[in-house]
């Protein structure tokens, strides 16, 4: 939770109030292991994201604002629990936009609806690496978001379409623009 200082939706409730409320629906649309492809099920989830992602990126931009003009505050614990949120939900939610987005989502993988992927993983490439079987899983996704954010760059696994790319360079920006400011506001407090 950030503080109301640096959130966009006002109260701060209201974005994880519509994270729940997306989890009952998608629980309820597919209440097993995700068997069937509900296309409501799959505009409500990027939907949801959109707004998660929309959010976080305000909320970078408020931060890196507060921070430019210094009324942040002189105490650098509030604003660093502001930006390792900033930051965490930044990769989460990319990992998920990278995993509902490669080849279709998961659904769309696992029926092997398109043979075209965004994302080149090595064991796609060095079959000797990985069984005859694999497929990346949201924890696949989930690193290469961890990777992009902290090397803004891709790191194994190359981006190959241009959404892919352009999620990938969106992504590296708020993570950047989130880290830089927030070290030189936190040198700038410790002076």
């Amino acid at each position: 939770m950030l503080s109301q200082r640096f959130t966009f939706f006002r109260p701060h409730w209201v974005l994880p109030a519509l994270e729940v409320a997306l989890l009952a629906t998608l629980t309820v649309i597919n209440p097993v292991r995700l068997t069937r492809h509900t296309p409501a099920g799959r505009y409500l989830s990027l939907a949801l994201i959109a707004v998660i992602s929309l959010d976080n990126g305000i909320s970078a931009i408020l931060l890196d604002g507060k921070l430019i003009v210094g009324s942040a505050g002189n105490q650098a614990g509030p604003l660093l629990a502001s930006a390792a949120a900033i930051y965490l939900t930044n990769v989460i939610a990319f990992g998920i936009w990278y995993w509902e987005l490669d080849r279709g989502g998961p659904f769309a993988r696992a029926a092997a609806a398109s043979p075209y992927p965004d994302f080149l993983f090595p064991q796609m490439t060095q079959h000797h690496l990985a069984r005859d079987d694999w497929k990346p899983t949201f924890g696949d996704y989930l690193y290469v978001s961890v990777t992009n954010a902290a090397a803004f760059s891709p790191t194994d696994t190359m981006p190959l379409t241009r959404r892919a790319k352009l999620l990938m360079t969106l992504q590296s920006a708020i993570a950047l623009s989130t880290t830089a400011l927030v070290i030189a506001r936190a040198i700038n407090i410790l002076k």
